[in-house]
């Protein structure tokens, strides 16, 4: 039996922890054959092996090196790029992941040139398309072949925008599949802290953890100094490690607000590898965050997440989980961080099918779909 040539696609960094479990559940698939292709998206080397490097995720077998741009730069690029990687390999099916430019670029060519396309991760809403990556996720679904969601919702999202019912299959989560897999080798806080000289203050005792990346939180003066000052104003409570998006770095110094890192309270770090990360989550007291993968880990790991957003695509974390979501407004933010303090938050509870097994019912599905052609039983 001939084996299904399937392009796999990353092009940033939260896609690649969606990819790994797929590419270890397809590695030995007597019926599938993995061809990772890496966009370049997200192009800084040294992370990406980083990342790659915790994962165990093999070396992209194409890289299109795209690099950064405007979102139809970066779009249009990727989709120049990957044309040809499509007419050579000639695959049977393009496999994308989660709602980043790459994302939709690549399902673009794959439906053009009428290659299925499946979507790890399809269906889920903010409901609002200021979000570039909500245009995306919208956009890919409605061109998608084979449609894989991580909750239930989402399945009723897709149904709702006539996407047939045959089409969608509720696996759960392959990112919770990574966090699994790798939770006895993160990295412990203390460690981090150790090696990036902290005070004392962040090895005695309870921390809270933060990201911030977001253009809506981080390209507006305004905005991004109201959040700056309310985590000063949390690191006086307890003390607030922050891993620093290149992005957000730029925009702190542009803006001249640098004085407010410039606190004892608050630990400024480097973009962390996915183990480090984990290890930063698994241990912290709260988690601050407009990310929508930490979200979904810290519900995972039953770690109180305060989301610096006005709406959330995973709906699932609050719903069920450990998240809550409180906006850019400082009245909330502080009201959430100090019913954490006092009654420990929201402790929720692990979603259906997030057990760590969804990229094995995906590559089973995908096999048989494809064998099948184009059909499950």
């Amino acid at each position: 039996m001939s084996k299904k040539k399937i392009l796999c696609v990353v092009g940033a960094r939260p896609n690649f922890m969606k990819i790994a479990p797929i590419m270890v559940a397809m590695k030995d698939h007597q019926a599938l054959q993995p061809i990772l292709v890496h966009t370049g998206q997200h192009y800084d080397n040294a992370m990406n092996h980083q990342f790659f490097a915790d994962l165990g995720i093999p070396e992209p077998d194409v890289n299109l090196e795209v690099g950064s741009g405007t979102h139809a730069e970066q779009t249009a690029e990727v989709m120049k790029r990957f044309e040809p990687v499509v007419d050579r390999e000639q695959p049977h099916a393009v496999l994308v992941v989660g709602d980043v430019n790459s994302t939709i670029a690549c399902a673009l060519v794959a439906s053009k040139k009428n290659v299925p396309v499946i979507h790890v991760e399809a269906g889920l809403r903010s409901f609002d398309r200021a979000m570039p990556e909500e245009i995306n996720r919208i956009l890919t679904d409605q061109i998608s072949d084979l449609l894989f969601t991580t909750e239930r919702l989402a399945g009723e999202n897709l149904l709702r925008e006539g996407i047939r019912g045959d089409r969608i299959h509720f696996v759960g989560n392959v990112m919770i599949d990574t966090l699994h897999h790798n939770l006895a080798r993160a990295i412990p806080a203390k460690r981090i802290f150790e090696e990036a000289h902290a005070p004392q203050r962040f090895l005695s005792g309870a921390y809270a953890a933060l990201t911030l990346h977001r253009p809506s939180n981080v390209d507006h003066l305004e905005t991004l100094q109201s959040l700056l000052e309310t985590i000063t104003m949390i690191g006086e409570r307890i003390p607030v490690a922050f891993p620093l998006h290149p992005r957000t770095r730029s925009r702190i110094e542009s803006f001249g607000l640098s004085a407010l890192l410039e606190n004892s309270n608050l630990l400024i770090l480097p973009p962390l590898g996915y183990l480090q990360m984990l290890g930063l989550m698994k241990d912290a007291k709260l988690f601050l965050t407009d990310s929508g993968g930490v979200q979904e880990e810290t519900t995972a790991l039953g770690i109180p997440c305060i989301t610096l957003r006005e709406n959330t695509e995973r709906t699932i974390t609050v719903d069920a989980g450990s998240n809550t979501i409180v906006g850019t407004d400082r009245k909330k933010i502080l009201e959430a961080f100090e019913d954490i303090l006092s009654s420990g938050g929201k402790a929720g509870k692990i979603p259906e099918y997030w057990d760590g097994h969804a990229a094995e019912r995906i590559v089973d599905l995908m096999a048989q779909w494809l064998q099948n052609g184009g059909r499950l039983a």
